[in-house]
């Protein structure tokens, strides 16, 4: 079956749709991982965006029970130049293509993916439009040009959960990264964490709880008050899609929560941290989707191979720096990728450490979680600073 994928610039290619049937919009974005497409489709992060995967063979592992970063895919549509339908993985439990089909995700193939990939970097991301029902070009592109604009979006909201739920899952297939410590906790201690979902990814909860958390997950919008009032050891702030200044009620309920018990944010996480703590972000031309984007730890001067997907990044000259201090460098363009409070128990990191993207360079920082909760324990008893 045709189908096109039409942008706003006026660019239309015309492939063979092996997904299901319709038309979506989104923002067409590239990913440069060779492996790990199905993590990728099911990340709440890539919601409201059409995916290209820049590697030209796709799907020839299937897809299986285990490799999923939530229910459901999550992208709004799949472009590759190849798919593959003769899958062979003694894990896989059907094609790419039926699993496509049956979550209602519209994929395309055939078409030019370097040309495509090229014209985002330069001129940045594109809202587009696939479509297998109206394949008239001038009406695609008009309909590219009336989709929303990423700039302003709040996705946190159509992605997070609806109310609490406790998580306990460890990853316990033969691939899980296992810390020194047990399941049960350092030291026979558990660490009740409050994680907030602003589209988290299920292997973030798994490195939690491996770590010694037990987890209550709660929705974007629970209030600060709420939050407290259940009296974690720790809070977690997670991934998540969308333009990191339109998700007001989050940065709101951030600022009363800053110094009140030890933080730790994720990507969008990360984002709503600056700016609870009075700074500003920025969209990115093309973003950082890819498994294998090297970042300098400032403080070991360690390079850790990172997994990262994100369209914004935090403008480090409007922080307060008396108060901040920068942790982690992107060695591609020097975006700001963690940092950390100088007083408070907080700290944050815009890449994925839970991802483990061959190396598990940078799972420390879960480690280092823990480390804040046991020393937040020990000084109950002391004020926190100011921030």
């Amino acid at each position: 079956m045709i189908v096109k994928l039409a942008l706003e610039n006026g660019a239309v290619f015309t492939g063979e749709n092996f997904g299901a049937e319709g038309e979506v919009t989104g923002e067409v974005v590239f990913n440069t991982s060779i492996t790990g497409y199905q993590e990728i489709l099911t990340d709440p992060s890539y919601a409201g965006q059409i995916v290209t995967m820049t590697y030209p063979l796709i799907g020839n592992y299937g897809v299986n029970l285990d490799d999923v970063e939530s229910v459901k895919p999550q992208v709004s549509g799949f472009i590759v130049r190849e798919y593959f339908d003769f899958y062979s993985n003694w894990r896989a439990t059907s094609s790419l293509g039926d699993w496509l089909k049956k979550n209602n995700i519209i994929a395309i193939q055939g078409i030019d993916t370097r040309m495509l990939t090229k014209m985002i970097r330069t001129l940045g991301a594109l809202r587009g439009v696939l479509s297998t029902k109206d394949l008239d070009d001038a009406s695609l592109v008009k309909k590219a040009k009336a989709s929303p604009d990423m700039n302003g979006l709040d996705l946190a909201k159509n992605v997070t959960c609806k109310s609490p739920y406790t998580w306990d899952k460890i990853d316990e297939t033969i691939f899980a990264l296992a810390p020194e410590h047990p399941p049960a906790g350092r030291n026979g201690k558990r660490f009740n964490v409050v994680v907030y979902d602003y589209g988290v990814k299920q292997n973030i909860l798994r490195r939690l709880t491996r770590y010694g958390c037990s987890l209550t997950v709660v929705p974007a919008s629970y209030t600060a008050e709420q939050v407290l009032a259940m009296n974690p050891d720790g809070i977690f702030l997670s991934n998540g899609p969308g333009d990191p200044d339109a998700v007001k009620y989050a940065i709101l309920n951030l600022k009363k929560l800053i110094g009140t018990k030890p933080m730790f944010g994720i990507c969008l996480g990360h984002q709503l941290l600056a700016l609870a703590l009075g700074g500003k972000t920025y969209k990115l031309k093309f973003g950082h989707r890819g498994a294998n984007h090297p970042v300098k730890n400032l403080q070991t001067g360690a390079i850790e191979i990172t997994s990262q997907n994100h369209g914004f990044a935090v403008d480090w000259k409007s922080m307060d720096q008396s108060n901040v201090e920068l942790t982690h460098i992107n060695l591609n363009d020097n975006t700001v990728e963690g940092f950390q409070h100088k007083h408070l128990p907080l700290f944050c990191v815009q890449y994925h450490p839970e991802a483990s993207p061959g190396p598990h360079d940078s799972d420390y920082l879960f480690e280092k979680f823990i480390s804040l909760m046991e020393e937040k324990g020990v000084h109950a008893d002391k004020q926190p600073a100011v921030v």
